[in-house]
């Protein structure tokens, strides 16, 4: 598992930051190559301009990629206890990082920490995409699609220029017969427009989802919580509407993830908030929509050995395979007898949480992967009848959910959204 304390070089030595840095070369070098034969910048003033933005677009993308993976999301510390004792009634507990989660963070299981405001895991940069570098990211993403954009243009016109150069020079146009296309050459050239072409695709429609979450203030996290809070009232509607308390209005918006002055704004713990909201607006939804997913949660026993492979093929079938989520969350590996709370079900994978029975056991420690993660489906079957692990199982947690729902309850309802108003700055 990554670790959240890489920090520096180290954190470039991986096959994301490795891959990222390569494309963006390759282009740049084999652009540059091309247009010295193509449109040399000593030939005019607007060859000068053409190579010079290129140049610019390019050197911009890499200091916003470096930025963005070595400033990262912002952690939350560890064991971080708000100063107000009572906000605790409204918080979320992590139970790896043994503290609370501020409002808008998120554990991140691949770097094993909470981040603040995290938007995704990015394995380009090798961290999160969170409150500290959202606005270095998205201008990587930005530079990285117009630069490679600019390059494929180049890349076109020498292409066809080199083409041609035979027709050139037996039609007394010399002149323009400048590209001169080695086997080599050629190749690199033809793979440096795939890159190009690629990069704007791939990372342009990242860009369109980044700026559309920007706009709105909302994380790709926040938006999945968002749908759900709508869904639950569509199916329950004595519940009151959701308001998502982040959203300021496009420019307070914008101006929250891009700095003019180039310094982090905020700290990343508190936010400004709607003036019909609170700070534990977002938290409270989402410990009522973890507390219904409780109450969903179906026993199995493992009938069937999994492996944990995302790729099961010869321990569970072509049909398994074909089925497999179209995800990046681990999958679990099971013995036989072993218990599992399922919390997500679809035809031919399950996703839950594999019950320790002794995690300080000898067998337990030799266990390897993931606690949490999908399994097929025919690898165990539900237990109908409650068993002592049902009976038993985070009967902690339910009752502290019963106890925030109670303390909600107390709220009355013209003021839930106005529970320690903030007002907008």
């Amino acid at each position: 598992m990554m670790s959240a304390g890489l920090s520096g070089f180290r954190r470039f030595l991986h096959w994301g930051p490795i891959t990222a840095l390569s494309i963006i070369k390759c282009i740049t070098l084999t652009t540059l190559y091309m247009n010295s034969m193509w449109w040399p910048p000593n030939l005019s003033i607007f060859a000068f301009l053409n190579q010079a933005l290129f140049l610019m677009l390019s050197s911009a993308a890499t200091f916003n990629y470096v930025m963005a993976t070595v400033i990262g999301p912002g952690i939350l510390p560890k064991q971080w206890q708000p100063q107000d004792s009572k906000a605790t009634e409204f918080l979320q507990y992590c139970k790896i990082c043994e503290g609370y989660k501020v409002p808008r963070s998120h554990h991140c299981r691949k770097c094993n920490r909470c981040i603040k405001k995290m938007d995704h895991h990015c394995p380009w940069i090798n961290h999160c995409v969170g409150w500290a570098n959202h606005g270095y990211f998205t201008l990587f993403l930005a530079f990285s699609v117009l630069g490679s954009f600019h390059g494929f243009i180049i890349l076109c016109g020498a292409f066809y220029r080199g083409i041609y150069r035979f027709w050139y020079l037996t039609h007394g146009l010399a002149y323009l017969a400048t590209v001169q296309l080695t086997m080599w050459s050629l190749i690199i050239c033809i793979f440096a427009m795939g890159l190009s072409v690629g990069v704007v695709i791939a990372l342009g429609m990242l860009l369109y989802f980044q700026l559309k979450s920007i706009v709105k203030n909302q994380t790709a996290i926040e938006m999945w919580i968002i749908e759900k809070a709508l869904f639950r009232r569509h199916h329950n509607t004595d519940l009151d509407d959701f308001i998502f308390p982040y959203d300021l209005g496009w420019r307070q918006n914008i101006k929250q993830v891009f700095k003019s002055e180039c310094v982090i704004r905020g700290n990343g713990i508190e936010w400004p908030v709607r003036e019909d909201c609170d700070e534990f607006t977002l938290t409270r939804e989402q410990i009522a929509q973890k507390f219904e997913k409780r109450a969903r949660t179906r026993t199995f026993k493992c009938i069937r050995k999994a492996t944990g492979s995302y790729v099961p093929l010869w321990s569970q079938g072509f049909r398994v395979c074909l089925a497999t989520p179209c995800t990046d969350e681990p999958r679990i590996r099971l013995e036989k007898d072993d218990m599992i709370r399922v919390t997500r079900f679809r035809r031919r994978w399950l996703f839950g949480e594999r019950v320790l029975t002794d995690p300080e056991s000898v067998e337990e420690r030799k266990r390897k992967g993931p606690v949490r993660g999908w399994f097929p489906r025919r690898c165990a079957i539900e237990l109908i009848e409650p068993t002592l692990v049902d009976d038993e199982r985070d009967t902690s947690e339910i009752l502290d959910c019963e106890r925030r729902n109670s303390i909600n309850d107390k709220i009355p309802k013209t003021q839930r959204n106005g529970y320690n108003r903030k007002k907008i700055n």
